[in-house]
């Protein structure tokens, strides 16, 4: 696999990277804990694996620090992006997690940032990212609003009540 890292700049020693899922991550995936009042809002990772393995559309994606996963979502490009408005060259981000270990480390943010270079990567067709988060979720919202992607004031009704719809163009 010659694919090139995502890294962030480093602001410490541990250098972050968006890499493909590989089953060598799933001993630390699989161990991944959120409480209650987080686990709401997202998949864990391992029942996303599961459910990325009976769907071709789901591309799961690794947030490593210093080549430990720490992090993970799934980019989604198959028919539910048809609840989403204007999506005809978008990518969905699902289960966005941090390890609640991990979590308060710059992670989140750091990997969010690395997307637009990632999908340019992974998905050159793609021009959009777009994404669903709780109206209840706030610390959410604010990350992904300081992360580049924009509210432009769609909603969706999801499993847990309402939903922002966020926006994050990849146009150069």
């Amino acid at each position: 696999m010659n694919k090139p890292a995502f890294t962030s700049q480093p602001s410490s020693t541990t250098d972050v990277e968006l890499v493909p899922y590989h089953c060598e991550h799933d001993e630390i995936l699989h161990t991944f804990y959120l409480p209650e009042d987080q686990q709401q809002f997202t998949g864990m990772p391992d029942e996303m694996l599961a459910l990325a393995k009976q769907d071709p559309h789901r591309h799961p994606v690794v947030i490593t620090a210093a080549g430990r996963p720490v992090g993970f979502f799934i980019l989604y490009d198959g028919d539910e992006l048809a609840d989403y408005p204007n999506t005809s060259e978008a990518l969905l981000l699902r289960a966005f997690s941090i390890h609640y270990s991990d979590q308060g480390q710059g992670y989140a943010k750091k990997g969010l940032l690395l997307l637009p270079p990632y999908i340019s990567e992974y998905f050159p067709h793609i021009r959009e990212v777009v994404l669903g988060v709780n109206a209840r979720n706030l610390p959410a919202q604010s990350l992904y609003l300081k992360c580049g992607f924009k509210d432009e004031g769609d909603t969706k009704m999801g499993s847990h009540g309402l939903q922002h719809i966020l926006k994050m163009s990849l146009h150069s």
